[in-house]
């Protein structure tokens, strides 16, 4: 049963290994049965540097969500990101050999597995195929082309890959964590699942989400998303920014940044001033919150013109009625939502994953930067794309509570996950999973 199948989301990001364990409930809203969270040292920029220390950080951030839940994790869904990730539109077409019989599913299916065999760039792979519209014959801008008659079927859809050596090193992170991956899933889809409402996605509206290492941008218009990009900037190159700034030690850095940042200098008084205490057997450093803001500005109005560009690149512009949608730790910067707002002349919000959430054992969760794991837990009760949900009908991954937290899996019913559920886009089958 749906209410009774467990979801594990594993956000391996460039500050934080985050793990969550959700469950729907009678109302339909995700819980949150247990969260672990471990320093992620072992990755830059969204790209896994150095694979011991990062299966460490999965180990620990799964001990930690073992522990609160109850639950035995044996298979998760795994966020990916980095300025690696590319985006394409193209057009397949083809031609039925019946013709007098309606359009079918496997018709449906046979066009989008037809984008799995495109050619790529060496190195790289398609990780996402998502319908846009199709065409049947000569009429054009259809939703749902199954069930109408017509000989050549057309379709455009929204191509997403990712380098085969990025998606080889989390998979083996995960698995030499004693770990088997469900569903690979771009972050920032993950995290308009969590954030966003469908009548922003029927409006139009671009989501941000400042991680640690990226920015990570996705586009939805008439609810299909339309444009993905990831930005190698994020809030590490912030505290970075006040490191140097200010000449004070990383940590020092972070905490000045969190506590006392501020995204647009005028709105910090000149007078208000932070003692920082000093290296060994030297006086304190005194520092000023308005420098600070001066710092932290200069950085978020690069990153913030760097988003508008990719908005107006993706030609959605002047159509986005829904604004902009700020995510991610980096969002609750003070005066954030101003800064975005001057720059690109949008309606601007933060985006808290809390429309999907019931009650949890862990009420931190509702902070913006989950919304990445939270969209992943959430990837396991719904597909990207609403409009496939009756394409295939696939049993999911069932987590089943057990006894004891340490007790041994039962079996299960058979792996679909989220990638089956888009019309069987992936060409190579997904493995059965066992029950946990």
């Amino acid at each position: 049963m749906q209410n009774d199948k467990i979801v594990v989301g594993l956000d391996i990001g460039t500050t934080k290994v985050c793990a969550l364990v959700g469950r729907k409930n009678e109302f339909g809203k995700l819980e949150i049965l247990g969260m672990g969270k471990a320093t992620s040292e072992g990755v830059v920029r969204g790209i896994v540097s150095n694979i011991d220390k990062t299966v460490e950080a999965i180990r620990k951030a799964i001990r930690q969500a073992e522990e609160q839940s109850g639950i035995n994790i044996g298979v998760v869904n795994v966020g990916i990101a980095g300025q690696h990730i590319k985006s394409l539109l193209h057009n397949g077409s083809i031609t039925r050999q019946v013709t007098d019989h309606e359009i079918t599913v496997e018709d449906v299916n046979r066009l989008t597995n037809d984008m799995y065999r495109l050619v790529t760039p060496p190195g790289s792979e398609i990780i996402h195929v998502m319908p846009q519209e199709y065409k049947v014959d000569y009429e054009e801008g259809i939703v749902d082309p199954v069930g109408m008659s017509g000989v050549r079927l057309e379709g455009n859809f929204h191509i997403i890959t990712a380098q085969s050596n990025a998606i080889n090193n989390i998979n083996k992170c995960v698995s030499r964590a004693g770990l088997e991956v469900d569903q690979l899933i771009l972050e920032p889809l993950a995290s308009s699942m969590s954030v966003l409402s469908e009548e922003e996605k029927e409006a139009g509206v671009a989501l941000v989400d400042v991680g640690g290492g990226t920015t990570d941008v996705a586009i939805f218009k008439d609810n299909i998303i339309r444009h993905t990009a990831v930005l190698p900037f994020g809030g590490n190159i912030i505290t970075s920014d006040i490191k140097q700034g200010c000449m004070v030690m990383q940590n020092q850095a972070e905490q000045l940044k969190v506590k006392f940042g501020r995204a647009i200098a005028d709105e910090a008084s000149e007078n208000e001033i932070v003692s920082i205490p000093g290296l060994r057997d030297r006086t304190p450093k005194e520092i000023s919150l308005k420098n600070l803001a001066y710092i932290i500005e200069a950085r978020m109005e690069e990153i913030v013109e760097l988003v508008y560009a990719e908005i107006v690149r993706s030609g959605y512009g002047n159509s986005l009625a829904g604004g902009i949608v700020v995510t991610g730790g980096g969002s609750q910067l003070q005066n954030l939502v101003q800064l975005v707002e001057y720059i690109t002349g949008m309606d601007t919000r933060i985006g808290y994953p809390n429309e999907h959430l019931g009650r949890s054992k862990v009420d931190a969760v509702k902070s913006p930067m989950y919304a990445t794991s939270v969209g992943l837990v959430l990837a396991g009760y719904q597909p990207l794309d609403q409009r496939v949900d009756h394409y295939t009908a696939v049993n999911e991954p069932v987590y089943q509570k057990q006894p004891e937290p340490k007790s041994t899996p039962g079996s299960s019913n058979s792996g679909g996950g989220l990638l089956q559920k888009l019309k069987g886009f992936l060409s190579d089958d997904i493995d059965n999973k066992q029950s946990y």
